[in-house]
């Protein structure tokens, strides 16, 4: 992974990513058992301790593969997952193992990319957190039902960031929004996003939905538009909630097509996968949001130099 326009003098080591990371882990009910060291390497732009100003280079090293579970995938894609749309679109020549750049292990970089973002926008709070999984806020029960079926579900997870300053954001295609849906569609499974009320303002007389301001800050009584007015944030908390879709791979028996011969046959996936991969996806969901704000926050020059 490498990250550029990193600010020179943060202070960052190893350490430093052990807590985000830990979070992403694999290995409790309901995630693959599937687990990696996931040290992370500071190859360049860090010397004694801090940033450099130099391009950020972290690697994490690959050791618990089992390439291949993958194999016979090339010819029958999972039904719901990328490997039909990835043979089509660079011809066989794609990675499969794991999934390739497809995989939900891609998450890691972004996690990792998350630790340094966060010291850029230290002056924000985020938190994430799965709110409900299979429909249900009865989440480990859902887990349970789902594991027990060898079936998978998805989930919503909801980010609140506090102590957002207003003005961040562009009119029109770099707007707030248009950043953080672009970032949040980067994660694997992620196929929905709302702010604030979200789909539910379709519901809503405008007197409702309207948020009445009650002091010169700009706060509001409520907070249905999710701190953003016009693409830019208004300086009450930024809420959002993503949807992410149940994992493709499951222990039932599927029909697929085999697209060596052509015929519809059926599959067994084997393998280490997860039942509701929207339990990890909270810290991945911080760190997305903590990349865009830092980039937001380091242009408007809204960043107080403290390290």
């Amino acid at each position: 992974m490498l990250i550029d326009g990193c600010p020179a003098g943060i202070p960052l080591e190893e350490s430093d990513f052990t807590g985000d990371v830990g979070r992403r882990k694999s290995g409790a009910k309901g995630t693959t058992p599937r687990i990696e060291d996931d040290i992370p390497i500071l190859e360049t732009g860090v010397f004694n301790g801090h940033t450099t100003g130099a391009p950020l280079t972290i690697i994490f090293r690959n050791s618990n593969t089992r390439s291949s579970d993958y194999e016979r995938l090339r010819q029958t894609p999972r039904p719901g997952h990328a490997d039909f749309v990835a043979n089509e679109k660079f011809g066989g020549y794609q990675d499969f193992r794991g999934g390739g750049h497809f995989s939900g292990r891609l998450t890691l970089p972004l996690v990792a990319a998350g630790v340094v973002a966060k010291k850029v926008a230290y002056m924000v709070s985020i938190s994430a957190k799965l709110t409900e999984a299979g429909g249900t806020d009865q989440i480990h029960q859902a887990v349970d039902a789902a594991m027990a079926q060898a079936d998978s579900i998805g989930g919503i997870v909801e980010c609140t960031v506090r102590n957002m300053p207003s003005g961040l954001g562009e009119p029109f295609f770099d707007s707030l929004e248009s950043q953080l849906s672009h970032i949040a569609f980067a994660i694997p499974a992620v196929k929905g996003i709302e702010f604030g009320a979200g789909f539910q303002a379709a519901r809503m007389m405008g007197s409702e939905h309207n948020d009445v301001f009650i002091d010169e800050d700009g706060t509001t009584q409520t907070n249905h538009a999710g701190g953003i007015n016009g693409g830019i944030s208004n300086g009450n908390d930024l809420v959002f909630r993503i949807a992410v879709k149940p994992t493709s791979s499951i222990g039932k028996t599927q029909q697929t097509l085999n697209m060596k011969t052509g015929e519809i046959t059926k599959l067994q996936i084997g393998g280490r996968h997860d039942a509701c991969i929207a339990l990890r996806v909270p810290v991945v969901l911080e760190a997305a949001t903590a990349i865009v704000l830092a980039d937001l926050l380091l242009q408007a020059q809204k960043v107080p130099r403290i390290w």
